[in-house]
């Protein structure tokens, strides 16, 4: 009998130990026995992409980290807060707070169909108008530091800042922002990434002020799909958590594609959408900055002083204020790991 041929050994080797770098990799980020969770404040631009709400998602599921406030950002916030409202309440998470960002036009945005005929006024949390003075309450009368995590433009932040500078003193920030070394779809090129040029003066402004800052540029955010066995697992897991945030792609996508062929009939707009929803989800951008949130282990950090150019470039100055900047991923395979396995569970 012939046995197996060295390379097939080989391969199912290096299978193995890719395996087993996975399962490590998320075993290592289990919340030690006791450990307080991290006061945390997001603040999303959901809706424009629908990696907001996979990243709302992991937050809800990592107990790591304990959400003080959501806070919707850039457009019409209001109609952005219902969906985070009814997405907290059908999950159970009504116990935190939502709050109305800065609002900029009253136009529509892309998921939008998933709260038709849900009011604000149903939600049976607190609602807070003027969500930039809570951030700042929030801020001002926690006991410890909290985390700041931004996935979107930045008007919220900026303003907070403007109104209360002292929250530089008592929070640390996390964001998608920027592009370091590659840009978009692994481009050795930088690009102008859209949280930055979408606002390049507020980006400024948060980058230039006292707290700490971690960024997840699109060096490694921008690198972030599920497929295969991996999306699959999600799409399978039927939860409250991966139901709702399905729904809400199913939403998005057709949105979308209401937008780029107009007169699309209904079937031929459920089959399209039907294509991409059991394949492989979009670009996970903002999942990375609530693991950054939480762990840096699987990726390479760099601290490089960074300025925000008015074209809304993130460069390396001479002078600029250090941030710390997740530059490579250590193991991709760890985090996609990772985040299925919390979206799973």
């Amino acid at each position: 009998m012939t046995g197996p041929k060295p390379i097939a050994i080989f391969s199912l080797r290096r299978a193995a130990l890719a395996c087993l770098s996975a399962v490590m990799a998320v075993l290592s980020l289990a919340p030690a026995a006791g450990a307080a969770a991290k006061p945390v404040i997001l603040d999303t631009d959901i809706c424009d992409d629908i990696d907001d709400t996979w990243a709302l998602a992991l937050l809800l599921q990592s107990p790591e980290l304990d959400c003080k406030l959501v806070t919707t950002a850039v457009g019409n916030t209001e109609a952005k807060a219902r969906v985070v409202a009814r997405f907290l309440d059908r999950v159970g998470r009504a116990d935190i707070p939502v709050g109305i960002g800065v609002k900029q036009h009253d136009g529509t945005h892309r998921q939008m169909d998933w709260v038709q005929g849900y009011d604000l006024s149903t939600y049976p949390g607190t609602i807070h108008q003027d969500g930039v003075q809570t951030l700042i309450d929030t801020v001002m009368n926690s006991p410890g530091r909290v985390t700041i995590i931004a996935l979107g433009p930045l008007p919220n932040i900026a303003a907070a800042l403007e109104r209360e500078p002292r929250i530089a003193e008592k929070a640390n920030f996390v964001g998608m922002h920027g592009s370091i070394y590659k840009g978009y779809g692994g481009s050795d090129r930088p690009s102008a990434e859209y949280n930055v040029v979408a606002d390049a003066k507020a980006c400024r402004k948060v980058f230039t002020a006292g707290w700490p800052i971690t960024i997840t540029p699109l060096d490694t955010c921008g690198l972030i799909h599920l497929r295969g066995d991996k999306y699959q697992k999600v799409l399978r897991r039927n939860s409250a958590i991966t139901s709702n945030l399905i729904q809400n792609y199913r939403a998005w996508q057709a949105d979308g594609l209401k937008g780029e062929r107009k007169g699309i009939d209904a079937a031929n707009l459920a089959r399209l959408v039907n294509n991409q929803l059991n394949s492989a989800s979009s670009t996970l951008f903002d999942t990375v900055a609530v693991y950054l949130a939480i762990n840096t282990d699987l990726v390479r950090m760099e601290q490089l002083p960074v300025e925000v150019t008015d074209d809304g470039y993130t460069k390396i100055v001479e002078g600029a204020k250090v941030i710390n900047c997740a530059v490579e991923w250590k193991s991709l395979d760890g985090f996609e790991g990772f985040l299925v396995e919390r979206l799973t569970k």
